[in-house]
């Protein structure tokens, strides 16, 4: 029997959630509640949300302080815990005059690096003294999820103190044996730029950068790995030259020669990834490229031959670098991933076609 919009309690569907292993939780006017589950879209069995019931469960949940932002706004995000069971992080919306809600399950245990699938060279990358290792992709694809395992590592094993600076705070770490400060915007700090440059007064070890937004995030990033800390942080980029580029490119023509001399000495690694939905079993699965800075990789991006890149990482399987489409290859000949999925997501998708047919390669639908 189809539930009444009526009846049904956030609590009801944030255990839902929580029962089903649901990835997100979509509430849209018009439309019933709507779970994502191993990255496709299950609607509920019930009736299509009213105004009025978007507008309960926002309030429900939501402090006056971002009721406020919405009003103001349109929108507002932030974490939410749900008793002992689950954090959420919330993105509260307008869309047609109407309150929207999308809410992301944050898993409450970290995996290890090798159950999200980075090669053994990664964990090297965590005992670094100094320097930038970014890791980027699209949205959902799993990068707060790999620096918070990146973070849990170092706080196990080193004694350091790790500031984290996040909008929202996603996974809440405890002291192990390193001290860990969680900073969220809007909440202890105004801002990426502040939280950085004040953090550098705390006696950092280690800084994770929850987005590089801005010009400013970017230089004041960059600064403290080159002045001797080891900073993590993402960008919305997928693949290793396309992430330098991108970093130059928002500087101004002026400065860029400078800023590209400051990565190439400071940047440790750029970790690049996607979330597939698996194609063998029930689940999603990851997808990465990897370069780490070698002396060759440093001087390509000093002298501004990023296209070279790619090359480098090909042939740097030694210090555990591999190119987005070689992983892509390997994890549709071991049937992990579809054959569709293979070429929509690769840099090279001709290339990578040609190599599969003349391999004599099925092509897996």
């Amino acid at each position: 029997m189809t539930m009444a919009s009526s009846d049904i309690k956030i609590s009801d569907l944030l255990q839902l959630v929580v029962d089903e292993g649901a990835s997100d939780l979509h509430l849209a006017v018009g439309a019933p509640p709507i779970l994502r589950l191993h990255g496709r879209l299950h609607p509920l069995d019930a009736e299509p949300l009213r105004p009025i019931d978007t507008e309960r469960f926002m309030k429900s949940i939501t402090s006056e302080d971002h009721q406020q932002k919405i009003r103001e706004g349109g929108g507002t995000d932030f974490g939410f815990g749900f008793g002992t069971a689950a954090r959420f992080r919330v993105s509260v919306l307008k869309q047609k005059g109407h309150l929207g809600m999308v809410l992301r399950q944050i898993p409450t245990n970290l995996m290890s690096l090798e159950e999200i699938g980075l090669p053994p060279q990664v964990k090297e990358l965590l005992y670094k003294p100094r320097g930038l290792v970014l890791v980027t992709g699209p949205t959902g694809s799993g990068k707060t999820t790999t620096l918070a395992s990146m973070i849990n590592v170092i706080n196990i094993e080193r004694d350091c103190h790790i500031i984290t600076i996040e909008d929202p705070i996603e996974y809440y770490h405890d002291h192990k044996r390193s001290i860990i400060t969680q900073r969220e915007i809007g909440v202890d700090v105004p801002s990426f730029e502040e939280a950085l440059r004040r953090g550098l007064r705390q006696d950092p070890d280690v800084m994770l950068v929850g987005e590089m937004r801005d010009l400013e995030t970017m230089e004041a990033a960059i600064s403290a790995a080159e002045t001797g800390h080891l900073v993590f942080a993402t960008l919305h980029t997928t693949g290793a030259a396309r992430t330098v580029d991108r970093i130059v490119d928002a500087f101004p023509t002026n400065q860029q020669e400078q800023i590209r001399t400051q990565l190439a000495s400071s940047i440790v690694a750029v970790i690049s990834q996607l979330l597939l939905v698996r194609h063998d079993a029930p689940g999603r699965i990851a997808a990465f490229e990897i370069m780490i800075a070698t002396p060759s990789i440093r001087s390509l991006i000093r002298d501004n031959k990023t296209f070279r890149i790619t090359s480098d990482i090909q042939t740097g399987a030694r210090w555990g670098m591999v190119t987005l489409d070689a992983h892509l290859e390997s994890l549709y000949r071991e049937g992990s991933i579809s054959y569709e999925d293979l070429i929509t997501k690769s840099q090279d998708p001709e290339a990578l076609m040609e190599k599969i047919e003349a391999a004599g390669g099925k092509k897996k639908k």
